[in-house]
């Protein structure tokens, strides 16, 4: 409903772009894109449907990929509708949401001047079932993880996850962003290769070596950006490839992921020579 009235009664006219969009719009959106954190949810996302999956007796590898395929596009056909929804909402919310702290206030200023106190609420209940299906997915594969890992039991690492989330995420949302941001830089390009390599695995001579090597780089190169964007001096790595773009991860991941494709297993014979 919302995105039908946003295209049907838009509040304000689409703004020009302001800001980093002005000459870097792509870069931007592309680092915006971490505060989502959807590429986390999908790999914890993953593991579930996996188990799911399994559990109602397929094995096969090929009906296992189908059945993954399927769920990957209804879930970006869906996050897509929604994501396209907000872009056109924040692009015509200037009128209505002027001096807005983040995307949050500007989404509940949108609502209230569409629908009045009535859509907040409605708002409200839309959000609270959106970030349950989210948490409750995050919070389950975690606290799976960890009890595999600790003698703590599944349901009290659920217990202590759920804490845990509940006393961070009421700090704020413009403060949890500020907290975050950091942290996403660092670890989202290390998600992306991780993503990157489950797709090449295959065509890797050495995937083991392949893998750490590639995500060895990710993070080295990423905890630049993650310094940069935290308030450190880095001025003096700033001749890396897309370091004002706040990407100085992308090339040096790139090289060396064809450096392993590259990169032959020594033979049997050869290590017999030696």
């Amino acid at each position: 409903m919302l995105a039908v009235a946003v295209v049907m009664n838009p509040q304000g006219d689409i703004a020009s772009a302001q800001g980093a969009y002005v000459d870097q719009a792509f870069t931007t959106g592309f680092l915006e894109g971490y505060n989502t954190m959807d590429t986390f949810a999908a790999l914890m996302f993953g593991m579930l449907i996996v188990d799911v999956i399994r559990k109602k007796g397929v094995e096969s590898e090929a009906e296992t990929c189908k059945y993954l395929i399927t769920a990957g596009v209804i879930a970006a056909a869906g996050l897509a509708f929604v994501y396209i929804s907000l872009f056109y909402l924040g692009a015509t919310a200037s009128a209505v949401a002027g001096g807005a702290a983040n995307g949050g206030e500007i989404l509940a200023a949108y609502v209230l001047s569409l629908f009045g106190p009535a859509g907040q609420i409605i708002l409200s209940v839309i959000i609270v079932l959106a970030c349950l299906t989210t948490v409750i997915g995050i919070v389950s594969a975690c606290a799976d993880y960890f009890s595999s890992l600790t003698k703590l039991t599944y349901k009290k690492w659920v217990v202590i996850l759920s804490i845990a989330c509940a006393v961070v995420a009421n700090v704020g949302l413009t403060q949890l962003i500020a907290f975050s941001i950091p942290v996403l830089f660092a670890l989202y390009p290390v998600a992306i290769a991780l993503i990157a390599m489950t797709f090449l695995r295959r065509f890797m001579p050495n995937p083991e070596l392949a893998f750490r090597t590639v995500l060895s780089v990710s993070l080295v190169f990423a905890l630049i950006d993650a310094a940069k964007v935290a308030g450190m001096d880095m001025s003096a790595l700033s001749a890396l490839p897309l370091f004002d773009y706040g990407m100085a991860w992308l090339m040096p991941t790139a090289v060396t992921i064809l450096a392993m494709k590259l990169f032959k297993r020594p033979s049997v014979a050869s290590v017999a020579i030696s």
